[in-house]
């Protein structure tokens, strides 16, 4: 694949003695060493590594403040890395600099669970924080499938399969500790339900990418682990008649907490990658949080919307080891839909639409990949009208690129075209950024625009990302 053309003109010169500073300063938490400069210059994203000069690994609040200070004297880029799970380029180095790792910060600060709320460092992973408080009742339900770090999540504004029922990390977290540009640390709120005091902070940060502060604490809600849980699948002969379900799903009000969606394609690399024996044709996935009787009137209603529609061959898995086996499978769809095409890259995206257009989007999306060059998958969290598209390229094959660039272009028009947006997951980093304007015009562009330069003046947080290069 290739760079984009910025990486090749924008990297900035390192002040000499600059990475003496760093070694004295953190000894064997400071590497320059090249396997892990490139662990640190790569994510998920099809983009070949763009590494830092230099990887700190920072245990506290105040030694990540002591290197932005540094960074912003000289002016050296400083990315922000949790475990490396993003999927459009955000933590590539494309102007050099620093890689601060964050993944040392991984401890759970404070659970309140009489306030429903938890205080985290950044490099808490979801996982390890469900282990943490299993045993107050309490679960945190953000699942973007990956075991990413808290901090990774609130700054690129997660959601995952439980998103529908739960919301995302907008909704989610309460406040943050960040540490600005020039090393100033500051907490964007406190821990009350709600306030009317001033300029929501918060809200500015979660979903900024690194690009404004670097996150190191998070407080997020916390929600009862529910009495009851049921999952069920549930096939169709076609991917538009699954799709209808769900927004009448949806238009009825059940609160289901979860229903994705997976095509044939998905599902056959499913079967092979987790060992299952699934129906190949599009599914839904469909999971009930509630009191037992709530539960079985939420499926019920889900059966018979269903039913209507075509839908075949209702399976329960009501058993925990079931569920986990679906949500697992699903989880690695990812990973299953590789296993179609081996030794390829993959180059994925999402959008996002109105519920009521969703039919109509993935319809129009899945006929043109229909025609294209190579194989392909679509998953999605539908219940809130986001989808993905895997595509699967020859690394070697440049036409293949062009081709699935061209598919994303279109697809993304699309969904702007039906007042959805460019991303509704992935966020932006690279691979996002040249929609930006046509999604939100070119004067709140700007506006964002001035915000990066109000909080980095320099430009050293995360140059490059989000925002266009004029």
């Amino acid at each position: 694949m290739n760079a984009p053309a910025l990486a090749q003109s924008l990297r900035r010169a390192i002040p000499t003695g600059f990475l003496d500073t760093l070694a004295e300063r953190f000894g064997s938490r400071f590497s320059t060493a090249h396997a892990v400069c490139e662990h640190h210059g790569r994510d998920e994203s099809p983009y070949p590594p763009m590494l830092p000069d230099g990887v700190v690994f920072a245990l506290t609040t105040e030694e990540v403040a002591w290197v932005a200070r540094h960074c912003n004297q000289h002016k050296v880029p400083l990315i922000p890395y949790g475990v490396g799970s993003s999927l459009e380029g955000h933590l590539l180095a494309i102007q050099g600099g620093i890689s601060l790792d964050l993944s040392g910060m991984n401890k759970v600060v404070a659970v309140h669970a009489e306030d429903f709320t938890a205080t985290v460092q950044a490099g808490v992973t979801r996982k390890q924080l469900n282990d943490e408080i299993r045993d107050t009742g309490l679960f945190f339900p953000i699942d973007p499938g990956a075991d990413a770090s808290l901090g990774g999540m609130a700054a690129t504004r997660a959601s995952g399969t439980n998103a529908v029922r739960y919301g995302t990390m907008r909704e989610n977290v309460m406040s943050l500790k960040v540490v600005t540009a020039d090393g100033r640390i500051i907490e964007t709120a406190n821990r009350a339900r709600k306030s009317s005091a001033g300029y929501d902070l918060t809200r500015i940060f979660v979903g900024s990418e690194g690009t404004l502060g670097i996150i190191t604490e998070v407080t997020i809600r916390l929600y009862p682990q529910p009495e009851a849980i049921s999952a069920a699948i549930c096939n169709f002969s076609t991917l538009g008649a699954a799709v209808q379900s769900v927004i009448e799903i949806i238009q009825m009000g059940v609160p289901v907490a979860r229903v994705e969606f997976m095509d044939t394609a998905a599902v056959k690399a499913t079967n092979a990658y987790s060992k299952l024996d699934l129906k190949e044709s599009p599914l839904l996935l469909f999971e009930f949080h509630g009191s037992p009787a709530g539960v079985k009137e939420q499926a019920e209603i889900v059966q018979d919307i269903t039913r209507d529609n075509g839908g075949m061959d209702f399976q329960w898995a009501e058993q925990p080891e079931d569920r986990s086996r679906l949500w697992t499978a699903r989880h690695n769809a990812y990973f299953a839909g590789l296993q179609l095409r081996p030794g390829c890259r993959a180059s994925t995206t999402d959008v996002c639409v109105p519920i009521s257009r969703l039919a109509e989007c993935v319809s129009q999306t899945a006929a043109e990949l229909d025609q294209a060059s190579f194989p392909y998958t679509i998953v999605g969290h539908v219940g809130d009208g986001n989808f993905h598209v895997l595509m699967l390229l020859d690394s070697e094959n440049p036409q293949e690129w062009e081709e699935s660039e061209q598919l994303n272009h279109r697809l993304v028009q699309r969904a702007i075209d039906m007042d959805g947006t460019c991303t509704g997951e992935h966020g932006v980093g690279l691979h996002k950024m040249e929609f930006m304007a046509a999604e939100h015009g070119r004067d709140a562009l700007d506006l964002m625009a001035s915000l990066k330069r109000a909080f980095d003046p320099n430009d050293i947080l995360n140059p490059g990302k989000i925002i266009p290069q004029s």
